[in-house]
């Protein structure tokens, strides 16, 4: 693939200047959502509009971030917050709790996009019904459709898929040799082999949607904000750590943050948008006064406007990882480890896929035994029903958020895996596999009754780093941002990141958080 703009440095504007300038809408972040707004917002030049970020500039970012193989080490730089949840109950009451798990995201111009393991796929369509749930109007796939094609140019040319968005989105040409092998077994043992996974629209096995061009990570801001640095009425401040939001009676006028230890405000004439994810909008709210009032209480902050969602509605996609170690050597990786997904149900009677199967080209790390070369078969229960919730414990902007997205503590969400174990395990058994000498190491064979897979399940597993809903868009009392994305009975404040997602689509969420980014687009440049 080609179309990855060339690299150029994220200019920093001078906190001292931008606190002299009065914006038109202030950003809140400047990952994925943050950088589809800034560039979409200066489309229209008489907007005039501030990027806040807190970490570092694109340029400034580790150089591993663009070569695709090397993403899992960005989890060990300063490229990433270094998040972990509480230590989480595996599930049972009566069980000890477990460690915590991390929860990277994102730290620096781009986000979450420039340290992700770069699948670009859209949930099955079934998936955002869901949204509806608490009154959010006009969330359905159909009406997000428009906002996915125009993120992307997708290369497949499938029916549904963009063709001249700023995102080069494609399945890779040459997928690892024991990943193809993997494909090829589904097949075999009675998987449908789908066209476009990325789609929204197919279940079955398929290489996945990459955003990678040629051989390089296309992040937000190479594909958004890069080729926009020039225009004359945007600002981006990096190192720019969000205090709190400034309010005249009920109107959000700007933003309180911090440089290098000096404290300094931004003004919005128009709107304040927090596009600082999951974690950074919900914990930007509570600190503001604006969540739960007992908890608010609790954490020593006063209470400014009483929405007891702030923080509630906490969901991720956890993953399960079946290991094996191979006889054959596992050929180097080419691409992201993890080039060809599975989208399909644990139960024949569900209305839509409900769980994802990923195939690895590298073995995972496990408590069982090391192993030096074979693959892993990620399970993970993509429509979770589990939710967990994300507090503060003070007002401190640079104080931690308290995680905790309560995995596994909702027994369906377990049953899920199982069916997903039940059938990674046909396949690594298949004849396409045969003869790579595959053998299962973790959780290994004789862990096989669904009391001993379920707890393997509860204990052994990881994030697969899609937190969403803490700020849950809808139009009851439990949602936070109703169905334009305005923060309730507050005005000149918005939220449009994937803290607003209620209810996680059945995918990889990166798709997804560029297609609310793109429809806020929309709805700011209606309401000036």
């Amino acid at each position: 693939m080609s179309g990855r703009p060339t690299p150029r440095p994220t200019p920093s504007t001078d906190p001292e200047r931008a606190r002299q300038q009065l914006y038109d809408i202030v950003l809140v972040g400047g990952g994925s959502a943050g950088c589809v707004l800034a560039a979409r917002l200066t489309e229209r030049s008489d907007l005039r509009v501030l990027l806040l970020e807190a970490g570092t500039a694109a340029s400034d970012l580790p150089e591993a971030v663009a070569f695709p193989p090397a993403w899992p080490t960005l989890v060990k730089t300063e490229a990433n917050w270094g998040d972990t949840t509480v230590p989480q109950s595996a599930g049972t009451p009566s069980a000890e709790p477990g460690p915590g798990i991390p929860l990277p995201r994102g730290r620096g111009i781009g986000g979450s996009s420039a340290i992700n393991a770069m699948v670009f796929g859209r949930g099955h369509r079934t998936s955002y019904r869901a949204w509806a749930d608490h009154g959010a109007k006009g969330w359905d796939f159909d009406d997000l459709l428009p906002y996915f094609q125009r993120s992307e140019t997708a290369v497949c040319g499938a029916p549904g898929r963009g063709t001249s968005g700023p995102l080069t989105v494609g399945p890779t040409a040459d997928p690892n040799e024991v990943l193809a092998a993997c494909l090829k077994g589904a097949v075999e043992t009675g998987q449908r082999r789908a066209h476009d996974i990325s789609g929204g629209l197919e279940e079955g096995f398929a290489p996945v949607d990459l955003n990678i061009v040629d051989g390089r990570r296309q992040s937000a801001a190479d594909a958004y904000l890069t080729p926009v640095l020039d225009r004359p009425n945007l600002d981006v401040v990096t190192g720019a750590t969000a205090h709190r939001l400034l309010f005249e009676g009920e109107r959000c006028v700007g933003v309180e943050y911090g440089v290098h230890g000096r404290v300094h405000t931004a003004r919005a004439a128009r709107e304040v948008v927090l596009t600082a994810g999951t974690l950074g909008s919900a914990s930007l709210l509570l600190r503001s006064g604006i969540g739960p009032e007992r908890e608010l209480r609790e954490a020593g902050v006063e209470v400014f406007h009483a929405l007891p969602g702030v923080g509630r509605n906490l969901h991720d996609h956890p993953r399960i990882n079946l290991v094996h170690r191979t006889r054959r050597t596992v050929p180097p990786a080419r691409g992201n480890h993890g080039e060809i997904i599975g989208l399909l149900r644990s139960r024949p009677d569900l209305d839509g896929p409900n769980l994802q199967l990923i195939f690895i080209d590298a073995p995972s790390p496990n408590p069982v035994a090391p192993v030096d070369n074979g693959f892993t078969i990620g399970v993970s229960p993509m429509r979770p029903f589990s939710r967990g919730t994300l507090r503060i414990t003070s007002a401190d902007p640079y104080a931690a958020p308290v995680i905790d997205p309560a995995y596994f503590t909702d027994e369906r969400d377990v049953q899920a895996v199982l069916s997903g174990i039940a059938t990674a395990r046909e396949i690594a058994g298949s004849a396409a596999l045969a003869a790579w000498g595959v053998e299962e190491v973790a959780p290994g064979p004789d862990v096989a009754s669904p009391q001993a897979l379920g707890r393997y399940a509860r204990t052994v597993f990881q994030s697969y780093c899609h937190p969403v809903g803490t700020c849950a868009l809808g139009e009851d009392e439990s949602s936070v941002v109703d169905s334009e994305l305005r923060v309730r009975g507050l005005a000149g404040l918005r939220v449009a990141d994937g803290s607003v997602i209620p209810s996680i689509p059945s995918n990889n969420t990166n798709a997804t958080v560029y297609a609310v980014a793109e429809r806020a687009a929309v709805f700011l440049r209606d309401a000036v």
